[in-house]
């Protein structure tokens, strides 16, 4: 009998209880100067300029945005080169050798909390674009944008549940920078006038939930608490977030915001806090390299711009039995798998997965109905998938496999080993 599936294998274990390794100190990063959302751009440097960090060095054009592009070390602007980013697309990217010394450039100072308690949604907002803040649990989309929602909102949730498998960089931040989250909270509270404020996380990662409680003491000023979830996938997922989280179910197709409840992720929330705080762009993250083909698997510190291919060295390389392996940048179920060592680490990085190389051979559908039971959007993958393969315009549209929210839960249950997620991200695009 084919029945619901409710847990993932996160294997999460040994990086999140491993303290953080630091790797800031490239000798060159590559800024990526196009991404799929920005195609154009226009630079203010050229070869051979010295550059500071946290220096304005041109500008992305995302046709309805624009976004600043920042150097995430000081040194020198050495040329262009092509690098895959974190969608696995081919980017152009601006190379500067690392001088070592973080010389600052004069922008990046600190705003007085005087000043903060003075500001309003539209000076927030402003911060939030200047500084190119996106969300960075992997979608990307410019936080500023949310940021200046006109909707009456009374609650903002922070989505600190990292719910696929293998990832722990959210812990990792959570565990060793609570007070920036729940002072980018505030700020986010402030800005959008919220009543409330909710932080949301597994119940089962106690030490964290120990170490949220103990830090909302001191913003007993605020009406923030923190809601413990069910372990289980997709509970990151917003929707499925606000419904545990605060009752509230967001209908398909219906803005969060509509509703009064407005999401930042976790790391999301404390790049707020830099950037209002101290003008700080997004030079750092934290980054989990794991799966079964790298030696030592570790949670880093690192600094945007640094290559994939330089972090796994870090990592003392792959296990000597790993032929040939697998990577995927992002988690397991949602990331995007690269046939290259060649990757930029962008904000928007959360982990590179390794594995050994493992080739399941895709059998025919046996109609077994498991990616229908466990979609958590109600659609029908397998029905989508076929309609795909036929190239039904009119069946896709009637099945609506604009639902889909890509969570990879149908290729995971499905018996027959096939990829059923990608027939229907396909089908999503056709008609998108």
């Amino acid at each position: 009998m084919i029945s619901k599936m409710r847990r993932v294998s996160d294997y999460k274990q040994l990086t999140k209880e491993l303290p953080h390794i630091r790797y800031v100190d490239p000798e060159k990063v590559y800024i990526n100067l196009t991404t799929s959302r920005c195609e154009e751009y226009q630079l203010n440097v050229e070869p051979g300029d010295t550059v500071r960090l946290g220096q304005i060095l041109g500008e992305k054009d995302g046709c309805f945005f624009k976004q600043p592009i920042y150097s995430t070390v000081s040194g020198t602007v050495e040329g262009i080169e092509k690098k895959v980013d974190g969608t696995g697309i081919e980017v152009e990217c601006l190379v500067i050798r690392n001088d070592f010394k973080d010389t600052y450039d004069s922008s990046i100072t600190d705003r007085p909390d005087s000043v903060i308690d003075q500001m309003t949604q539209d000076d927030f907002v402003e911060i939030v674009r200047e500084k190119a803040l996106v969300g960075l649990g992997g979608s990307g989309f410019p936080s500023y944008v949310k940021l200046a929602t006109e909707e009456t909102i009374h609650t903002v949730v922070i989505n600190a549940v990292e719910c696929e498998p293998y990832l722990s960089s959210d812990y990792r931040l959570i565990h060793d920078q609570p007070d920036q989250i729940f002072q980018g909270l505030s700020y986010v509270m402030k800005a959008v006038k919220a009543e409330r404020g909710v932080i949301a996380v597994k119940k089962t990662k106690k030490e964290l939930i120990n170490i949220l409680e103990r830090e909302v003491k001191r913003y007993d000023h605020l009406d923030i608490r923190i809601a413990k979830l069910g372990d289980y996938y997709p509970q990151g997922w917003e929707i499925e977030t606000y419904k545990n989280a605060l009752g509230i179910k967001v209908p398909s197709g219906v803005l969060p915001t509509k509703l009064g409840i407005l999401g930042f992720n976790v790391s999301t929330c404390a790049s707020i806090y830099d950037a209002v705080k101290h003008n700080m762009p997004i030079t750092k993250r934290y980054l989990t390299i794991n799966g079964d083909a790298v030696k030592f698997p570790q949670s880093i510190r690192v600094r945007v711009g640094t290559l994939v291919k330089d972090l796994i060295k870090l990592c003392d390389g792959f296990t000597d039995d790993a032929e040939q392996v697998e990577m995927i940048i992002g988690g397991p179920m949602m990331g995007q798998a690269v046939d290259t060592q060649e990757v930029i680490v962008t904000p928007t990085t959360t982990s590179v997965l390794v594995f050994k190389s493992i080739t399941d051979k895709e059998e025919p559908c046996v109609r077994c109905g498991s990616c229908v039971i466990n979609c958590p959007v109600h659609i029908q993958p397998v029905n989508i998938m076929s309609a795909y393969k036929r190239n039904d315009t009119v069946s896709m549209k009637q099945l609506e496999a604009d639902k889909c929210i890509e969570c990879g839960l149908c290729a995971y249950v499905c018996t027959s080993k096939i990829h059923v997620t990608d027939y229907v991200r396909k089908a999503k695009a056709s008609i998108g």
